[in-house]
């Protein structure tokens, strides 16, 4: 997968710079091309020739290099490349990088660079978990780049905890499964629902649930980034999407989330039905605002909304790919299974609410995916962004 790749290559001022020689080797060795860029502090950890020497390119760091007028073009590069990583990415380089801050080759290539970016942090664990890291780390997720979140383990400090850079082998496993899925999901079509449905009571009140979407959004802008036509139908959410790639629909209920997937899912490759749909509604919608002083108790009479995945399903074509979700408190694997093979589809998604980081509300998930031949797939907990490449990963095998 990365034969032929133009990497670019960020190293910062971070111990973790000598690992950026195993990485330059790793990605020469698997066919790619490696231009590596360097901040002055990089160059105190690890120095210029060792890297060139690996990956047969000069190192770039300063915007002149001579006295003669010539200059590195931070636009060029930025052109050049199939995809920029930064290992290691200190929290200076994340927050200049999260706000713009335009002051080294580095972040003005960073700035510059259409190719998707992966970003490897290390830093202390107390840097690491600061809220202005985890503040600039979330824009940087918003704006489409891909966090190699660290490992724990010990650090330089001698303390133990989350910020040591992943491992060389992993962040290559990274991009290696970037650009397979790339390379499936290229110009596919996929239909997304994403967060909850409100069912009207009258006009100021309704029934819903604690669905934020961001699953769903995530999942949407990770398909969009590999390539994908990104169809997201999105229940009343604050959120918004960055990718051009991505076209949104909004809708409230129930009903209106079933015709639109209705209409869409015939057209499209794949479904992933991320939505937390409400399965009842109010048989009778109040016209004006109900008054506690005139109508005193009050009894709901509730009826089934339509089954948005079970339609699907039944619809769905040979070559079509649907991926349902399955949020659980007890009988986690029986009830996702059971779901699975009623609605026709092609794996489910199980999240349980017994997990501590995980369901509604939280920018975190624990997963585990089960597919049609009841195989099941445990995944720790992460980020909502990092579930969506496990998710969209897992879908690309299954559109090859």
């Amino acid at each position: 997968m990365l034969k032929g790749k133009h990497i670019i290559l960020g190293i910062t001022g971070s111990i973790a710079a000598y690992k950026a020689a195993y990485i330059i080797r790793a990605l020469v060795k698997k066919g790619a091309e490696v231009q590596v860029v360097i901040t002055p502090a990089g160059k105190e950890f690890i120095t210029p020739i060792t890297l060139s020497a690996l990956s047969s390119n000069p190192v770039i760091s300063e915007f002149f290099s001579n006295r003669d007028g010539s200059w590195h073009s931070h636009v060029d590069l930025g052109l050049w490349a199939d995809a920029m990583l930064i290992a290691p990415a200190t929290a200076s380089t994340i927050g200049k990088m999260a706000n713009g801050i335009a002051d080294n080759m580095l972040v003005t290539t960073y700035l510059s660079c259409k190719a998707p970016v992966f970003i490897a942090p290390a830093m202390d664990l107390d840097m690491f978990a600061h809220p202005s890291t985890q503040q600039n780390l979330d824009r940087l997720r918003s704006f489409g780049n891909h966090i190699i979140e660290p490992a724990e383990g010990e650090l330089a400090s001698h303390l133990v905890g989350k910020g040591r850079m992943e491992e060389p082998d992993k962040i290559i496993a990274v991009l290696e499964e970037f650009f397979a899925s790339r390379t499936v999901l290229e110009k596919k079509k996929i239909v997304i629902t994403a967060g909850p449905t409100y069912e009207k009571i009258d006009p100021v009140r309704f029934i819903g649930n604690y669905s934020s979407g961001k699953m769903g959004f995530a999942l949407a802008e990770a398909c969009a980034q590999q390539g994908a036509e990104v169809t997201l139908i999105a229940g009343p959410v604050s959120l918004t999407t960055t990718h051009p790639n991505i076209q949104r629909i909004d809708v409230e209920s129930a009903e209106e989330m079933y015709q639109a997937a209705m209409t869409a899912f015939p057209e499209a490759d794949a479904g992933i039905l991320c939505a937390a749909v409400a399965d009842y509604r109010p048989e009778i919608q109040a016209d004006e605002k109900i008054k506690r002083e005139s109508k005193g108790e009050m009894m709901l009479h509730l009826v089934p909304n339509k089954d948005i995945a079970a339609s699907l399903g039944a619809i769905k074509r040979e070559g079509q790919v649907l991926v349902g979700f399955a949020l659980e408190t007890n009988n986690e694997a029986t009830n996702a299974e059971s779901k699975l093979k009623r609605k026709n589809l092609d794996f489910i998604v199980l999240n349980s609410l017994r997990d501590v980081g995980a369901g509604f509300r939280c920018d975190t998930n624990k997963i585990s995916i089960i597919d049609r031949q009841g195989e099941t797939t445990g995944y720790p907990l992460k980020s909502k962004q990092g579930v969506a490449v496990d998710i969209v990963n897992k879908l690309a095998t299954l559109l090859k």
